[in-house]
């Protein structure tokens, strides 16, 4: 297959903004924990932002924030976009938080919720229902205050915390959406990486990031401990999450992963799941 190169610019600009100043978003969800360690002591009171993918995405675009750790689906449709760092989440195998739970059959699924706060698992949940299946549902929201049992879906897209802990309706058949991309393609799969505005100075925010993901990563057994109560599950079921279903850093293999995944998402016939019209 035909690949398109993404490159990850860090050239400083002129006329960007203090780097105390950078507004920066993050991902709400654990897997993000590990990226933004000791990030809010850099910044300005109020200049690091934690909210759902799909809302950060929403915050860049508006020019709201500098910087953000949004939905990788995102950067393919913004030309201004630049990825700056080589932190990132992306899964080489079963990846936990991001799961299908189909009440029917794969092949027979007509209707599919999508999780309020998804954007690049939407998409993916998407390209693999079309390449393994031919299914192309009628697709519907599903907001980040309901449940499974709010939504009368054939299957359901539930991403981040809330995918870590089983519903508790029971299902026909569950997809672990990491472990099923990387079975079937070969490569990892980057859900979300940093992409910055024009405006910011590159190098330094690079550096920070990469700093900061450095000091995440051997601190996972101390977040795991911080974030497991708030999110009802055990200090070993999240360290494990963090130190074996995911992984923080760009490599030639998530690049060749990330290029499919855009080539892919290019033949959906409307890859945004949120745009107008798209969903019922």
């Amino acid at each position: 297959m035909n690949e398109t190169t993404l490159e990850c610019d860090t050239a400083a600009q002129p006329g960007s903004i203090p780097l105390s100043q950078v507004r920066i978003g993050a991902v709400s969800y654990l897997n993000s924990k590990p990226l933004i360690a000791g990030l809010q002591d850099e910044l300005a009171p109020g200049n690091l932002l934690l909210d759902v993918p799909s809302r950060l995405a929403d915050d860049l675009s508006a020019g709201e924030l500098d910087v953000a750790l949004i939905p990788s689906v995102e950067y393919f449709s913004r030309p201004d976009y630049r990825i700056i760092s080589d932190a990132c989440i992306a899964t080489r195998g079963p990846v936990l938080s991001v799961k299908l739970y189909s009440r029917v059959p794969l092949g027979e699924i007509r209707t599919l919720a999508l999780d309020e706060g998804s954007r690049t698992s939407a998409v993916l949940s998407r390209i693999m229902l079309k390449e393994r299946f031919g299914v192309i549902p009628e697709r519907k929201l599903l907001p980040m205050s309901s449940s499974t049992t709010d939504s009368d879906a054939d299957a359901i897209l539930l991403i981040g915390d809330r995918a870590i802990n089983p519903p508790q309706e029971k299902f026909l058949e569950t997809w672990d959406l990491g472990e099923e991309w990387v079975n079937w393609t070969g490569f990892p799969f980057v859900f979300a990486m940093w992409v910055a505005r024009s405006s910011v100075e590159m190098e330094q925010v690079a550096e920070l990031l990469e700093e900061a993901r450095d000091l995440g990563v051997k601190s996972i057994s101390e977040i795991a401990r911080r974030e497991a109560g708030p999110l009802h599950i055990s200090v070993e079921t999240a360290e494990h999450y963090l130190r074996e279903n995911l992984h923080f850093q760009f490599g030639s293999a998530e690049w060749r992963g990330l290029n499919l995944f855009r080539q892919l998402a290019s033949q959906l016939d409307n890859p945004d799941p949120f745009a107008v019209g798209s969903l019922t």
